[in-house]
């Protein structure tokens, strides 16, 4: 069971969620979804909104459901939680395999893009903007030198945050 909080409310450090525990991005719907983890990400006020940030490589099928649908989740799991999901979601691809049912996930379809029971802290964000990193914006230029020998830049979808729910 979730509560709904505002996002002031929250209690954890969502930059250590995020960098430490990582998280789950989930596009799609009741009809078909995906999940992966995600630790590269940011939150904090953009456009007047509170947004979060992810980083998604194209080549990823997640990114297939987040251009298609308007909403994502990110959900955020404890500790003990994280090697067993991000083994599996972290790895393989939902191409392959039902990584939702290999992890027991227990899907929830009861907002506008899905998040599992087994969370601690669910984030409903809408698409406010996508971009992509190009390589001739980085000022480093080992960036691109070690983060993309293959020159899959990343697109960056920006959510507003518009739902929190903690586990009661």
């Amino acid at each position: 069971m979730f509560r709904e909080v505002e996002f002031s409310q929250v209690k954890n450090n969502v930059v250590d969620l995020l960098k430490n525990n990582w998280g789950l991005v989930t596009a799609g719907d009741r009809n078909g979804c995906n999940t992966m983890t995600v630790s590269w990400g940011a939150i904090g006020e953009l456009w007047g909104k509170d947004m979060a940030t992810v980083y998604i490589r194209p080549q990823r099928y997640t990114e297939e459901f987040l251009n298609k649908n308007d909403y994502f989740t990110l959900s955020f799991y404890s500790l003990d939680d994280k090697k067993r999901i991000h083994g599996i979601c972290g790895s393989k691809s939902g191409r392959d395999v039902d990584k939702i049912k290999e992890c027991s996930l227990s899907p929830c379809f009861d907002e506008p893009a899905p998040y599992f029971e087994e969370a601690e802290i669910v984030l409903l964000c809408k698409k406010a903007a996508k971009s992509r990193f190009d390589p001739k914006d980085f000022i480093d230029t080992a960036i691109d030198e070690n983060w993309y020998p293959q020159k899959d830049y990343h697109f960056i979808y920006y959510g507003a945050i518009e739902k929190v729910l903690v586990k009661k």
